[in-house]
């Protein structure tokens, strides 16, 4: 979502991109402080910090014994320090709202990340599940094989305390609400029920082509197509769909916190800085040709790709499920993705004829992308079982109908394209 101002500053800058400031924002009192650029006052506190952090001024009393504690302090500032230049001279995003900085903060967490999974990259398996462990001291150890498979029965005669245990519990996991709650999300940033419904029908493809490997795709009929397809990610997408509407049939109408006639007014504005002050429509229009087609096809492979890694990166460092670190990943994914997806559209509907795309789209997929080589590399050895038969030769059949579709199209508008001409 990109949210804007009633009125706003359009600057062209002499490498001809376009910048837009808030007015209003910028003009009301109660805010103003926090669009004013405070860079060396920030810089010389910040300096103040490592001086107490480090204890460059007395060396030898602030000196700490450990040298992995050494290590780790002097990572941790080295990150901070990073992420402070971030949020205060990394380029603005297409989002303003709640504030330009706290993007160009996401944006600095994810380069962080990204050049974290660089080196994770470069080291051998072994080494890097024990790398895990100053993470978290949890981690590194071998994780229990689970399947959600091993009994689909519905009815269970021969247990007396609850004939219906395995529903009662797979309904009752918390990974259910985190289900809802997820595609929830995915509905408020992808904006588009049908494109939703091919991600979700889509993953639930992929644990059917990846259970050999994953134990934890080992599930239930009922519970990949009534519990997750039919029940969870249809009330998330439903959910997400409403919100969708409701944010598009509002009128903005922003007025600033001073300005507000009554302490509940201004209370309500100052929480209205986390919603979008204007809601950008989406236009995907997968049908609009073949090179668009790919673009839209592309965006969902990325998607799927993303959600695949959570699995495998689990599997392959040993970090079990309920791990923090599977949360935090998460959660930066999700920031991450919100001007992903703001950017990616934006460069579909752009019409110039020389266009890039954007920051948040190249580090989306070059973390993907690193993601995958890490299940890759470290997955190898892990999982000896090959492919089943029928879904090699059913994959191969999309492939190829895939191919002949685009083949045909493309003939087609070409062959209308040159009568046209003539």
């Amino acid at each position: 979502m990109e949210p804007r101002s009633r009125r706003r500053n359009v600057v062209t800058h002499e490498n001809g991109e376009v910048s837009t400031s808030s007015v209003e924002d910028d003009l009301d009192p109660w805010t103003a402080w926090a669009y004013r650029p405070r860079t060396i006052s920030l810089l010389l506190v910040g300096a103040c910090l490592l001086i107490w952090a480090s204890g460059a001024l007395d060396p030898e009393n602030s000196s700490a014994g450990d040298i992995v504690v050494s290590v780790k302090r002097g990572v941790c500032a080295m990150i901070a320090v990073f992420l402070a230049y971030c949020l205060l001279q990394a380029p603005s995003t297409v989002l303003i709202r709640p504030h330009p900085a706290i993007w160009r903060l996401v944006h600095g967490m994810a380069v962080v990340y990204l050049v974290s999974l660089t080196f994770l990259l470069f080291q051998k398996r072994d080494d890097a599940r024990q790398f895990m462990k100053f993470l978290h001291p949890d981690l590194g150890v071998e994780l229990p094989e689970k399947s959600y498979g091993a009994d689909c029965r519905i009815y269970m005669p021969d247990n007396p305390t609850n004939r219906f245990k395995n529903v009662y519990e797979t309904l009752f996991d918390e990974f259910v609400l985190a289900h809802i709650f997820g595609w929830w999300g995915k509905a408020i940033m992808i904006r588009n029920q049908p494109l939703l419904w091919v991600l979700s029908i889509g993953f639930e493809l992929m644990e059917l082509t990846f259970r050999h490997m994953l134990p934890n795709f080992n599930e239930c009929w009922w519970d990949s197509i009534i519990l997750d397809i039919l029940i969870c990610n249809w009330f998330g997408i439903w959910a997400g769909m409403h919100t969708v509407r409701y944010f598009d049939g509002r009128t903005y109408e922003w007025v600033g916190i001073s300005r507000q006639p009554s302490i509940y007014s201004k209370v309500k504005r100052t929480l209205g800085q986390f919603t979008p002050a204007h809601w950008d429509k989406d236009e995907w229009h997968p049908l609009l040709g073949p090179w668009r087609f790919l673009q839209v096809l592309s965006l969902c492979i990325v998607f799927l790709t993303v959600e695949l890694n959570t699995f495998f990166l689990k599997f392959c460092l040993w970090i079990p499920p309920r791990n923090p670190l599977i949360i935090y990943r998460l959660v930066l994914w999700w920031l991450i993705a919100i001007p992903t997806i703001r950017e990616y559209n934006s460069y579909l509907q752009d019409r110039k004829p020389v266009k890039k795309v954007g920051a948040f789209c190249w580090l989306s997929l070059a973390i993907c992308i690193i993601e995958l080589l890490i299940c890759i590399k470290f997955g190898h050895g892990l999982f000896p079982n090959p492919m089943p038969r029928g879904l090699v030769l059913f994959w191969t059949s999309v492939g190829v109908t895939l191919v002949i579709f685009l083949i045909t199209w493309s003939c087609q508008l070409h062959r209308i394209l040159r009568k046209k001409r003539q």
